[in-house]
């Protein structure tokens, strides 16, 4: 790190109270400026700081000034097309600063960019496409021969669209060249991840974007003295909008990464100098299994801003890399509330204090897992959880100071995440399909997913805690826990596939398992993989590991039961695997 990198001030850590009062303040101006779009925050600080480093990548940066005459290029290029306010735009392009500048500019006169996954194809892409219904579509020239048969124009990045931008004028639209846009208006088509099939295609609208942005600008202090590390999936929201936003409206600069590298990461970040850098899921986790990097520790940062970081984690990874402040959040593209750790309490998700609680309406009710749904009362009404109690978080979208649910393309899908009747008659709530509980302090605490937790011996399992106390231990590269069904037994059993690394002892896990977990918690099953399927933003894929039961078809994934007599995990027999299959097991 240059001695110049040292000298640069870098915003000193505020108090809770004073990161969300920074966030109120920056996020009032939206409702006050209805007709200012991100684009908009783009052309103020190219007017203010022209030479300010905006986005950074290896081989292509662009300062301030550069980025928003690109974004006006994009822009022009949209309205040359005949792009109308609602008309739709897919954007195919792997992780580049271009990619911003388009969304940015296509949306800024009124179209919907739909941010296509890049690792799609087949049927995967062709439903992706469908869903979009985007009369324009722009791809990378390396992506451009996976394209199926499709009545868009396709616009080939590093072909026929470089040669259109090119004639085309990079100076600010004149106020009778733009068409009118609010931030109530819709943006962007953001898909889920499909861990449990197809995705979904979510609405975003340009108040969503605004708010993102200033909101995780105001909680994490973000001021032009700032670099963010993002390796996160451009075509996401996190990686896409969140992290480049936040540094954005604030002036800083965002580095991007095509993907996450373990091994180049502390390389990177102290590389391009970064102050923050953006995690999702397990991206933590893989950090701290990686070989020790000299550059772990000499690095700048001051914060860390995500979700997913597990509890047991947290606090090796905050100290053996030294970052100062975690800031662990809980949010989904499509929902309607939002939590924050601002406090740093290891293991939440966050917490909405009684002055910002109107924001963010939210409640936890009690939920069946036999039944796949929230547990109701005589009256007819949803029952609300107690504190420590685990259930299925709800999000207002009816009534005072609900939030706006925008949905998803598909009108059914929208439909199924909307719980009506919940704490009154005819009241509205968003589903996040996400168990969680609430301490005395009001601190949240994830659970599971639902669909994930499954009933063993008359007690529900939470995999997502029988997971943690097993990627604990030394041997043990990555772990997914889910349910199996298992003739002639009521409920599922729990299994857990596990990638082994040096170190590996089926007798830590039985003595661990035994010692945190009650016994229906405790896998019957251990399935020991050379690697785990992942999605982009590193959530397991439960599907296929669930059908395949206690009797995989890889002949190469050995599988071992529990055998508290041997108090170990002993390899599972054709006997025993025979006796089980009959029913007549003792489980």
């Amino acid at each position: 790190m240059s001695a110049a990198a040292l000298e640069m001030p870098v915003s000193k850590p505020l108090p809770p109270s004073r990161l969300w009062l920074k966030a109120m303040e920056l996020t009032a101006r939206i409702e006050a400026q209805p007709k200012r779009l991100f684009a908009d925050v783009i052309s103020e600080w190219a007017a203010k700081t022209p030479d300010a480093p905006a986005l950074l990548m290896q081989g292509h940066a662009l300062n301030y000034a550069a980025a928003f005459a690109l974004i006006n290029k994009y822009a022009r290029w949209a309205l040359a097309q005949g792009v109308k306010p609602g008309d739709r735009v897919a954007l195919i392009v792997p992780t580049c600063p271009d990619y911003v500048a388009a969304w940015a500019g296509i949306t800024m006169v009124g179209g919907i960019v739909a941010l296509v996954n890049t690792q799609l194809t087949g049927d995967s892409l062709a439903h992706a496409l469908r869903v979009a219904d985007a009369a324009h579509i722009i791809v990378s020239s390396a992506l451009a021969e996976t394209l199926p048969e499709t009545k868009a124009k396709i616009w080939v990045m590093g072909g026929n669209l470089d040669a259109a931008l090119a004639s085309l004028s990079s100076e600010p639209l004149r106020a009778d060249e733009r068409p009118v846009v609010s931030v109530k208006d819709a943006a962007l088509l953001i898909y889920t991840s499909g861990t449990t099939g197809l995705p979904k295609a979510a609405h975003v609208s340009h108040h969503r974007i605004m708010s993102w942005g200033h909101w995780f600008a105001g909680l994490m202090n973000a001021s032009p003295e700032d670099r963010l590390y993002n390796c996160l999936p451009i075509h996401h929201s996190v990686g896409g909008v969140v992290a480049i936003a936040s540094m954005m409206v604030a002036g800083g600069s965002v580095v991007l990464a095509e993907k996450f590298s373990a091994r180049r990461f502390w390389a990177d970040i102290v590389k391009w100098d970064c102050t923050v850098f953006q995690y999702i899921g397990e991206l933590c986790r893989y950090l701290l299994k990686a070989p020790p990097a000299d550059e772990s520790r000499q690095h700048r940062l001051r914060l860390a801003c995500g979700n997913g970081l597990r509890g047991d984690v947290w606090e090796e990874f905050q100290q053996r890399f030294a970052i100062p402040q975690i800031l662990e959040f809980y949010a989904a593209t499509e929902g309607n509330f939002s939590l924050f750790n601002v406090e740093g309490k290891v293991g939440s998700i966050g917490r909405n204090p009684p002055f910002i609680a109107h924001r963010f309406p939210a409640t936890i009710v009690k939920f069946d897992t036999d039944a796949g749904k929230p547990l109701r009362g005589e009256d007819g009404l949803c029952i609300a959880a107690e504190r420590g109690e685990a259930g299925e978080a709800l999000g207002r979208i009816s009534g005072s100071g609900g939030g706006r649910f925008e949905g998803y393309t598909s009108k059914d899908e929208t439909e199924r995440k909307i719980l009506r009747d919940v704490l009154e008659q005819g009241d509205a709530w968003f589903r996040t399909g996400d168990l969680m509980r609430m301490d005395d302090k009001g601190f949240y605490y994830f659970v599971d997913r639902i669909g994930d937790t499954f009933r063993w011996k008359g007690e529900n399992v939470a995999t997502a805690e029988v997971a943690s106390v097993i990627a604990a231990l030394p041997g043990v590269a990555d772990v997914n826990v889910y349910g199996v069904n298992v003739p002639g037994a009521d409920g599922r059993a729990g299994m857990a596939a596990i990638v082994r690394e040096a170190g590996f002892d089926p007798n830590l896990v039985f003595a661990k398992v035994t010692e945190a977990l009650p016994v229906y918690a405790r896998p019957l099953f251990l399935r020991l993989r050379s690697g785990m399927d992942l999605t982009e933003t590193f959530k397991q894929k439960k599907t296929v590991l669930v059908k395949d039961g206690f009797n995989p078809s890889e002949e190469n994934d050995p599988v071992l039961i529990l055998d508290a007599a041997a108090k170990t995990y002993v390899p599972l027999t054709p006997e025993r695997l025979a006796e089980i299959n009959s029913g007549l097991a003792q489980l």
